[in-house]
């Protein structure tokens, strides 16, 4: 008797709705913003990575449209084919130069940056030391290499330590990863720490700097500027689509680092280069993050308002330790958190509910950006003050 061999997908949609953690998509209309309009209804916006407010900026979308009029709405081919146009390498000379590299490499997006450069890097004779709480695409890179993974418990130094001491010279290259900013909990990584340790153990240390990019350091270069580790060597990968408002990746490092990649990171060989309009638009970010350090003050002092009201009026809700503009209230179990997210939304605040298995508890995570008013952070506060009263 023949048997449906796709009918094990109902049940396991089955289970995902029992668990409430079954996932739909919310319709966003209109320029991006501190408003937006969700399913018809304008609401505030604090579920954004949009962190200084670029992706709706007029400078952006004009860089854009010129682009697209110069040079047509695709590459059309992998960057080693017919993909490559003088645009890329303005773009990723102005990434070394916000990182202070010796040079860097534009992927088609951040995940793809991450899965290209660990596959690269390291192979089946070799081992990967992860981060707990990294990001899925860090993770995956690692599977995909084919290198012996560990994981560590987040942040855990002395953990980490050990397994070195017990594994190291078990194998050829050695590979730690970490987000810089944990973009789930708004924590930082020990980044000095890490590279200490990556010296003492011969090993190569690759940062995801996705949500640090544009936001941390004096001039928005990300972590490794924030933690005064510009200059040292270690592997800096990030994203063009939350601060800087576009889409793409990038890899920073030196020159050897960033020409190996170009000849071995297959997600960026075989995959078609950035489409003109993404890469301008990045471009055009990058010089506003460099000359307009302002919206970065502004994003700091809204992320000090915002933590001032929580801590003066809902101190029911006990924050996760953060150092970035992502703020994050745990609460019992994946309904509660749709409970809570549905009650913002009736309010008018647009923060969903972040459940397993995207982060080990369920959470309502807010993200501040430097558009935010005044206003508009008490109405949140507000909210959350009726939701624990109600």
């Amino acid at each position: 008797m023949s048997i449906d061999p796709y009918a094990w997908l109902e049940q396991s949609l089955e289970t995902i709705h029992r668990a409430d953690w079954y996932r739909s998509v919310q319709t966003i209309d209109g320029l991006c913003g501190a408003t937006v309009l969700l399913e018809g209804r304008e609401v505030i916006n604090f579920a954004s990575n949009d962190y200084l407010g670029l992706a709706g900026d007029r400078r952006l979308i004009t860089a854009g449209v010129a682009a697209t009029e110069k040079f047509g709405t695709g590459s059309t081919g992998s960057r080693l084919l017919s993909g490559h146009r003088e645009l890329h390498r303005e773009l990723e000379k102005a990434i070394a130069s916000l990182k202070q590299t010796e040079d860097a490499l534009v992927f088609s997006s951040g995940y793809l940056a991450n899965l290209g450069a660990i596959a690269a890097l390291v192979g089946k004779r070799d081992l990967i030391l992860s981060d707990q709480y990294n990001h899925s695409s860090l993770k995956n890179g690692a599977i995909l290499s084919g290198a012996a993974i560990l994981e560590y418990p987040h942040c855990d130094i002395t953990v980490l330590k050990n397994q070195l001491i017990e594994q190291r010279e078990n194998y050829r290259r050695c590979l730690i990863l970490t987000d810089s900013v944990f973009s789930m909990d708004g924590d930082l990584c020990p980044l000095p720490a890490l590279i200490d340790i990556a010296a003492e153990f011969s090993c190569m240390l690759l940062v995801d700097e996705a949500h640090a990019t544009g936001v941390m350091g004096k001039t928005g270069a990300g972590c490794v500027e924030h933690f005064n580790c510009t200059g040292k060597q270690l592997i800096q990968i990030g994203t063009l689509s939350k601060a800087l408002g576009s889409l793409g990746g990038y890899v920073a490092g030196s020159a050897t680092l960033i020409d190996f990649l170009r000849n071995r990171a297959p997600t960026w060989i075989y995959t078609t280069g950035l489409s003109p309009a993404d890469t301008a638009a990045a471009l055009a970010a990058i010089e506003i993050v460099q000359q307009e350090p302002q919206r970065r003050s502004q994003l700091w002092e809204n992320v000090a308002y915002l933590k001032k009201l929580m801590q003066e009026q809902v101190s029911e809700l006990k924050l996760l330790p953060s150092e970035s503009p992502i703020l994050c209230f745990q609460l019992p179990t994946a309904a509660d958190a749709l409970k809570a997210g549905k009650y913002l939304k009736d309010a008018g605040i647009f923060a969903p509910a972040i459940r397993p298995p995207t982060v080990p508890t369920s959470r309502i995570r807010i993200s501040a950006m430097a558009t935010h008013q005044p206003t508009q952070i008490e109405k949140l506060v507000d909210a959350l003050r009726e939701f624990v009263n109600y």
